[in-house]
C-alpha cells in the first residue's frame, strides 16, 4: 500500500513532466531519481520489530515527494497541475499550495532542496497516521518539513528557520529513531495540543494576556499583537473598524522529544483580518496588492476580509526547567481574500 501510493504520485508527475517539457522551453526540471520504491512491484513483509516507517523509507519519501512537487511547478498552461499538487499536501500546506498557484497565474515558485536530516519516530507497526520530519535547505535556507501518511505520503508542514536560530538536539534511540511526543504530554511547559491556542492568544494580546510569558517575545508573537493594536487605533481614527484574529482550526500538530526533555512542536495557525467601513457611503477600503489575485477591484465599499495561513516550529522546554518557548521557524502566505 505504501509503495503503491508513492508510485502513483510519481507516475502522475512523470507523465505531466513530459507534457510540461514539451510546452516549455525556458524551465527544465531536475530529473527524477530512480528509487527502490518506484522500481519495485512488491515489498517484502516487515520483520515484527521493524518500525511502521523506516528511516530508509523516509529518505525515499522525501526525495519522491519533493521531486514530484518540483515537476508540477514547472511553468506551463496546464492548470490541472494544481489538483495534482494539492494531492501532495495536507494540513496548512494545502491552503498555501493553492495560493501559490492562484496568486502566480499557475506559475508558482520552484525550490531547490538540499540533502535532508531525518527525524523518524519509531511508530509501532499498524500506526494509522505515521509521520516524520526532515531538516533540509530550501533554496539555501534551512527548512523544517513534516510528511504525513494516510492513503499516501504528503507534505503537511514547512517552516523556514529564522536567522540565527538552530534546531534543538532531537532525542534519538540507539538505532537513530526519534520519539514522538503525545498531544497531551504533561512533561513540557506547553502540551502539543495547546501550542496553537497559546500562540494564537499571545499573537492577539501580547504581554497583556493570560498566556503572556509562555511563548517568547518576537516578530510572530508580541510584535504582531502590537501591530494589531496600533492598526485598530488607526482604523478608528480613519472611520473604519479593524480586527485580526488567530485560530488553530483543526490543523494537525507534530512534536518531537528534544534531548533536554522538552519538545520541538510543529503546528499551523490561521489569521483572519477584517476591515469594515463605519461612516459615510463614499468611504472605501483599498485592496492590498498581495490580495489582487483574489479580488479584482482595487477598492471595496464595505468589508475586506483577508485570511492567512502560517506554519511554525517552536521549542518548548521541559516542565522541570520552565521558560518562554521561542518560535524558531515560520512560513506563511495570504491564502484567501474576499470583500464587498
Amino acid at each position: 500500500m505504501r509503495v503503491h501510493g508513492r508510485r502513483t504520485a510519481l507516475a502522475l508527475a512523470a507523465g505531466l513532466l513530459a507534457v510540461a517539457t514539451a510546452c516549455t522551453s525556458d524551465a527544465q526540471p531536475r530529473s527524477t531519481p530512480t528509487s527502490s520504491a518506484a522500481a519495485a512491484t512488491s515489498s517484502p513483509s516487515p520483520s515484527p520489530d521493524e518500525p511502521e516507517v523506516t528511516r530508509t523509507e523516509a529518505a525515499e519519501v522525501f526525495a519522491e515527494v519533493t521531486v514530484s512537487d518540483d515537476v508540477l511547478r514547472v511553468k506551463s498552461d496546464l492548470q490541472g497541475r494544481l489538483g495534482l499538487a494539492v494531492d501532495l499536501t495536507a494540513g496548512g500546506q494545502t491552503r498555501i499550495t493553492v495560493a501559490d498557484y492562484l496568486s502566480t497565474d499557475y506559475a508558482p515558485r520552484r525550490y531547490t532542496w538540499g540533502s535532508p536530516t531525518l527525524f523518524v519516530p519509531r511508530f509501532e507497526q499498524g500506526e494509522e497516521s505515521p509521520w516524520f520530519s526532515a531538516l533540509a535547505t530550501r533554496d539555501g535556507h534551512p527548512t523544517l518539513l513534516t510528511f504525513t501518511r494516510s492513503d499516501r505520503w504528503r507534505i503537511s508542514s514547512a517552516a523556514q528557520l529564522e536567522p540565527g536560530q538552530e534546531l534543538p538536539e532531537i532525542e534519538l534511540d540507539a538505532d537513530g529513531y526519534a520519539d514522538a511526543v503525545a498531544s497531551d504530554d504533561k512533561t513540557v511547559t506547553i502540551s502539543p495540543q495547546f501550542m496553537g491556542p497559546v500562540h494564537a492568544s499571545v499573537a492577539e494580546t501580547g504581554t497583556a494576556g493570560v498566556t503572556a510569558g509562555l511563548v517568547a517575545e518576537g516578530p510572530y508573537t508580541t510584535e504582531v499583537a502590537e501591530q494589531i493594536a496600533s492598526r485598530r487605533e488607526d482604523a478608528k481614527t480613519e472611520g473604519f473598524s479593524y480586527d485580526s484574529i488567530f485560530s488553530a482550526d483543526n490543523y494537525p500538530v507534530y512534536a518531537l522529544r528534544t534531548k533536554d526533555g522538552g519538545a520541538l512542536i510543529q503546528y499551523s495557525l490561521s489569521r483572519t483580518t477584517t476591515t469594515t467601513t463605519r461612516t459615510a457611503e463614499d468611504d472605501y477600503i483599498p485592496v492590498p496588492r498581495s490580495a489582487r489575485w483574489a479580488i479584482s477591484t482595487p477598492v471595496l465599499r464595505r468589508t475586506l476580509r483577508l485570511v492567512e495561513t502560517h506554519q511554525y516550529a517552536t521549542v518548548v522546554p521541559p516542565l522541570t526547567a520552565p521558560k518562554a518557548a521561542p518560535v524558531i521557524a515560520h512560513d506563511g502566505a495570504l491564502t484567501r481574500a474576499s470583500g464587498t
